[in-house]
């Protein structure tokens, strides 16, 4: 009875390693199907335009200008202000959370800041579209034109939110509670012990949380195309029609043909590369701070 029941959960084990494993294998196989279509579709295409008309300043599909700086730039924009935005929100709610907020009220804050993850994008851009922009255009913009990069900017810091708050509250308790203790002992406020204690030993957590916030900035489309105006040219300030190339590829995916579904495909190279190196940059950032953190080690003892 004892073997049986031993061969069954030894055919279990085995049975969910394979499972396992076919999981693993359809997501890198996923990943490389991607990549090949970009890569395959995308490159030659851009050799045989000419890097410099490629990354040119003109979109123009009747005359065949295939120019996206304009659009690498406003993306580049876009996501910074939005993280500077979203990130600084998102970090004094997570401490607020962590330390000074009353415990009876923090179960509800966060379950309202994680419901904002199940928002869809279209829900995003329509409150933006009916009320941030005629915000903007009324009693902020010096030109009379609410669409553009600032509000762009503060719906997506809006949908960036949950990510920030929930990795960096995550963060912030995952430090031992004797960081904030010894630091209350030795003489320092609440206040020092969080900002210059804690949250300084968090910061691998928090910069995961930015991370991954620059991702969904950099990607988000449905929202931006519905206030950022959509016109592809070099932006020159905050209220302005200006696209990004998440918005290029969705505003064009259905209608263009040819040479110019191409340069969509291209577009998505270039955005695959930032991609790519925003995640390769946060591995050696975190390499670096785990050498650091043995070289430490090494010191005290």
């Amino acid at each position: 009875m004892m073997i049986k029941a031993y061969r069954f959960i030894k055919a279990r084990d085995y049975l969910m390693r394979a499972v396992f494993m076919l999981c693993a294998a359809f997501s890198i196989l996923a990943l490389a199907c991607i990549c090949v279509f970009l890569f395959v579709s995308g490159i030659p295409f851009i050799g045989r335009i000419g890097f410099s008309n490629f990354f040119g300043t003109t979109w123009h599909v009747d005359s065949q200008a295939y120019g996206i700086l304009s659009m690498i730039v406003t993306s580049l924009y876009l996501t910074a202000l939005a993280t500077f935005i979203g990130v600084t929100t998102g970090l004094l709610t997570a401490i607020c959370l962590f330390r000074f907020c009353p415990k009876r009220l923090i179960p509800s804050i966060r379950q309202m800041v994680n419901l904002l993850a199940g928002i869809p994008s279209v829900i995003y851009g329509l409150f933006g579209l009916i009320i941030i922009v005629p915000f903007l255009r009324d009693y902020v913009s010096p030109n009379s034109i609410g669409f553009g990069l600032l509000a762009a900017s503060l719906v997506v810091s809006i949908m960036i939110l949950p990510t920030i708050v929930s990795v960096s509250l995550d963060a912030l308790n995952a430090v031992p509670r004797s960081y904030y203790e010894g630091s209350l002992a030795l003489g320092a406020t609440s206040e020092q012990s969080v900002f210059k204690v804690v949250v300084p030993a968090a910061r691998s957590g928090i910069l995961a949380a930015v991370v991954l916030a620059i991702g969904r900035a950099i990607g988000e489309t449905m929202a931006v195309i519905m206030v950022i105006g959509n016109s592809p040219v070099m932006p020159h300030g905050l209220f302005q029609s200006v696209r990004t190339m998440t918005a290029n590829i969705a505003l064009g995916a259905k209608e263009l043909g040819g040479d110019a579904a191409t340069a969509l495909v291209s577009t998505g190279v270039v955005l695959f590369i930032f991609t790519l190196l925003l995640n390769i940059s946060f591995n050696l950032l975190r390499g670096g701070e785990k050498r650091e953190k043995k070289r430490t080690q090494k010191t005290d003892t």
